[in-house]
This record gives C-alpha cells, sequence and structure tokens, in this order.
C-alpha cells in the first residue's frame, strides 16, 4: 500500500504553476482546480477529469498552458482520490455539471479526462443531457460497455504505445464503440504515467520519450480541439 500511495504521489510540479500571474488566475478547493484566463480570448473551456488516485495538481503543468492560450481550464478532482464506489463516480460527473451550471458565459465545452477520467467523461457525453461541444479520452479503454458511436460532436482518442495500464490493442479494440469521425492519436513512446507529474503505476509499461515531450503532444491535441470547436461558431 505505501508502493502504491507512493507512486501517485505529486511530483515534479514547479510551484509557480500554481500561482495566480497577470495572464492566469488560478483557484483551487475541495472539488476542482480552475485556471482563468485574466482576459479570456475564447469561447470555448475544457473540463479535464482526473485519473484514478492522481492528484488535480499533477495535471497543472500538462493543462496550465492551454489557459495562457485563453482558454478556461477546470480540472475535476475525483472524491477521495480513487472514487472507489459508483457513489463517488457519480459525485465526480455532478462535479463537473457543477462547472457548467456555474460558467453560463462559456458557450462551447470540451469534456476530458485521463485513464478512469476519460471513462467518466465518455459516461457524461454518453448521457446527453449537457451542452457538451466536444470530447478528448486520453489512456482508457473506454468505452467499453457503452455505444458511443452515434455521438456527433467531434470525439479526439489519445493512446501511449507503450501504455501498460491501458494497452493500445484493448484501446483499439473498442473503437467500434466511438464515432467513425473520432480522431485518433498515438503517442509513440509514452506510456500511462507519463500523462501527469506522478510516480510510475503499477503494470505501466516504460516510455521511451520524455513526460515533457508526451505533455507536449498531448496538450496539442487538446488544444486542436478546442480550436477546432471555437472555429465552428
Amino acid at each position: 500500500m505505501t508502493w502504491l500511495t507512493n507512486s501517485v504521489r505529486t511530483r515534479g510540479v514547479d510551484d509557480d504553476t500554481l500561482r495566480s500571474n497577470q495572464v492566469v488566475s488560478v483557484l483551487i478547493d475541495d472539488t476542482d482546480l480552475e485556471f482563468l484566463p485574466v482576459s479570456p480570448r475564447r469561447g470555448a473551456a475544457l473540463i479535464f477529469i482526473c485519473g484514478s488516485g492522481i492528484a488535480a495538481e499533477a495535471y497543472a503543468p500538462l493543462l496550465r498552458p492551454i489557459a495562457d492560450d485563453g482558454f478556461p481550464v477546470f480540472v475535476v478532482k475525483l472524491p477521495y482520490r480513487f472514487a472507489p464506489l459508483e457513489a463517488h463516480k457519480e459525485l465526480a460527473l455532478r462535479r463537473a455539471r457543477g462547472v457548467i451550471a456555474a460558467h453560463p458565459e462559456v458557450s462551447h465545452w470540451v469534456i476530458g479526462g485521463h485513464s478512469l477520467g476519460g471513462a467518466l467523461a465518455a459516461r457524461m457525453a454518453g448521457s446527453h443531457s449537457e451542452p457538451l461541444s466536444a470530447m478528448v479520452l486520453i489512456a482508457t479503454t473506454h468505452p467499453k460497455d457503452d455505444d458511443l458511436s452515434s455521438l456527433r460532436m467531434p470525439v479526439t482518442k489519445i493512446y501511449a504505445s507503450n501504455d501498460g495500464v491501458a494497452p493500445p490493442d484493448r484501446v483499439l479494440a473498442n473503437r467500434g464503440l466511438l464515432p467513425t469521425h473520432t480522431k485518433w492519436v498515438e503517442i509513440a513512446g509514452g506510456n500511462h504515467s507519463h500523462f501527469g507529474r506522478y510516480g510510475e503505476q503499477l503494470f505501466d509499461g516504460t516510455a521511451s520519450i520524455s513526460r515533457e515531450e508526451q505533455e507536449a503532444m498531448t496538450r496539442s491535441a487538446i488544444l486542436q480541439s478546442l480550436l477546432d470547436v471555437e472555429n465552428a461558431r
């Protein structure tokens, strides 16, 4: 248990990444981490749901630059970090819906998440009950049980070639449950753990690229989804 707890401990996050400046305001509470552009230039925003056991702060290096580019970013925390019960997963989705309700000024929402967070993002998109414009799933084999092939919104699926937790073969095995227009982005040499700033997860593969390289490629795909939504208005 000590090893498992340490493996998901946040590390390598510069304190300045979590501080407000003249460009981005940073807000942290019990339910989410928010990066809010002081002068937002875009009509779209990102809701990103954390992976199981991973703190919101571990995704700051990946996501804060998106706010620097003018898009508000809301990182939704999982209850008890792991959301072990179904009730906890539903609470995480209620937190995401609460973000939407609290920001009526945002006209287009992109829902995304890493690992379990991606599974929850897919569940939220499949409910058809929220005003979502696009979805980005990262390092998850989901959807596994729900057929989302009829979704009309743009979908991006990001996976890593050396991911041992969500291996490419299992990710691609479920591609028929996503729309045919889904954009598939493979991070060659990446693994599961390098989508955030934490240790190496049990059963994960070994990355052959740096964490910074993996983050840059992932961020580029997320930004493209936001830009596509913005330009489609």
